[in-house]
């Protein structure tokens, strides 16, 4: 098949899937107000989504070095496809978040394979180099048009669209898959870590919820501590199995590698403290300014760009300053934009109030992912690169979702059960008051653990 065509494909796949976790926020006040939602049932919108991606991401690469590539890349596809369309005709909102927690499994077990098939069809060389670098496009275009693209349909028709449009288009993008997609497969040896899979997204989903129990019920209260106690000792178990199995979902000898340990960790605690940006400034943005679907979209879509600014400009400085330099100046101007867009007030205006403030966030956000990146692949044996950069996209949503609920919280709290337009301001003025401080967290975590300089990978 020519290589178009296979590129076209995986990334259609993949351009789906980065959508689906930014298409939604500019729906949420639609969404809630059509199903009569609660505030924690809207915040798992968005966090059902991610915590299933971030659970079996690494499962979904597995099984397709096991079962196939273009396979999976059906498989999940097809779920994905048939999730989104239960979502569109959701009723209730149990029936949403079933439905985007579908949505999640299917781009996990989608996602790993949309690169696998396209490395596999095109050659090493720069071809493949140009091809990888389309798809990259695509994935940071996917959350850039996010906010727009769920604008447009919100506005336009209705939030249901935002869930039913991935309806045409995955079936589509199904039919080119199994017309031009050609079957691979790496060691049939390996052996699929199901219950690894299933009790970190168990533990990650019944942590947060605990989480959220914490406002309304206190830290106290057996609401609170007995999902507290059990995600707990979900991640505990989690951590057992992955010790004793021989084909783990997570190797934790990996971590014995300083950059590799050191850049999860950072990573980790980045996602906690900016995923939950574009949810709280399309609330601010609607539910506070008074902008419509569409208008918040584009209010967003210079941010959203500019953290494709902040990712190209990275490797360029890396050299010059070192990529734990680099990282570190970047969550550094991240919490600076995250400090002042906690300075939004009823009537803001939007160069001051979302439009300044959003880029200097997302440029931090771009200039500091590239090299964290870099420092944890750095660190391992050529053989566990793929596996170590996978483990650095799940640290950043497994911290999102964590740091979503958390946030979600305290924003929650400082509302004091009020829905006037200044306890939403102070309450969202909030969590982005703590993201700054998670991040500057983040900081110290980095020049602490991070080695100074390279190092070679450890031998196991």
């Amino acid at each position: 098949m020519p290589v178009w065509a296979v590129l076209l494909t995986a990334c259609a796949g993949q351009f789906l899937v980065v959508l689906d976790v930014s298409v939604v926020n500019t729906a949420l006040p639609s969404m809630r107000a059509d199903l009569g939602m609660s505030a924690v049932g809207l915040q798992w919108v968005v966090n059902a989504y991610s915590i299933a991606f971030a659970g079996f991401m690494l499962l979904g690469g597995r099984a397709g070095d096991l079962f196939g590539r273009k396979r999976m890349f059906l498989v999940g596809l097809g779920l994905f496809t048939a999730a989104s369309l239960g979502g569109g005709f959701a009723q209730a909102e149990w029936q949403l978040l079933a439905a985007r927690a579908l949505q999640g499994l299917g781009a996990a077990v989608l996602a790993p394979s949309t690169l696998t098939l396209l490395t596999s069809a095109v050659p090493e060389g720069p071809a493949r180099a140009r091809a990888i670098g389309v798809w990259s496009a695509v994935g940071a275009g996917g959350g850039a048009a996010g906010g727009l693209v769920g604008g447009v349909l919100t506005d336009l028709l209705s939030w249901r669209w935002v869930l039913l449009i991935n309806v045409p288009i995955g079936a589509l993008v199904i039919v080119a898959g199994m017309a031009w997609l050609t079957e691979s497969k790496a060691d049939r040896t390996r052996r699929l870590d199901v219950p690894g899979a299933v009790l970190v997204t168990a533990g990650l989903a019944t942590l947060a919820y605990g989480i959220v129990q914490t406002e309304e019920k206190g830290w106290t209260a057996a609401a609170t501590l007995v999902p507290l106690t059990a995600g707990l000792a979900l991640l505990a178990a989690f951590l057992v199995v992955e010790s004793r199995t021989k084909m783990p979902l997570m190797p934790l000898k990996l971590f014995r590698v300083r950059t590799v340990s050191a850049a999860n960790a950072a990573m980790f605690v980045c996602g906690a403290g900016m995923f939950a940006m574009w949810m709280f400034m399309t609330l601010y943005s609607q539910n506070v300014l008074g902008y419509s679907p569409l208008k918040a979209g584009l209010a967003l879509m210079p941010s959203s760009f500019t953290v494709v600014l902040g990712s190209m400009l990275a490797p360029r400085l890396m050299p010059v300053l070192g990529a734990k330099t680099v990282s570190a100046l970047g969550i550094l101007v991240a919490a600076a934009g995250f400090g002042w867009q906690s300075t939004m007030t009823v009537d803001g205006a939007y160069v001051t109030a979302i439009l300044l403030p959003g880029i200097v966030m997302m440029f931090g956000a771009g200039l500091a992912t590239t090299p964290l990146a870099s420092l944890a692949t750095s660190g391992a044996r050529p053989g566990d690169a793929g596996l170590v950069s996978g483990l650095v996209n799940t640290s950043r949503t497994m911290g999102g979702a964590l740091g979503l609920a958390v946030l979600s919280t305290v924003a929650a709290a400082q509302m004091h059960g009020s829905t006037s337009r200044q306890a939403l301001t102070d309450g969202y003025a909030m969590a982005f008051r703590t993201s700054g401080l998670i991040l500057l967290a983040g900081v110290v975590v980095l020049l602490v653990w991070m080695p100074g300089r390279r190092r070679a990978p450890a031998d196991d």
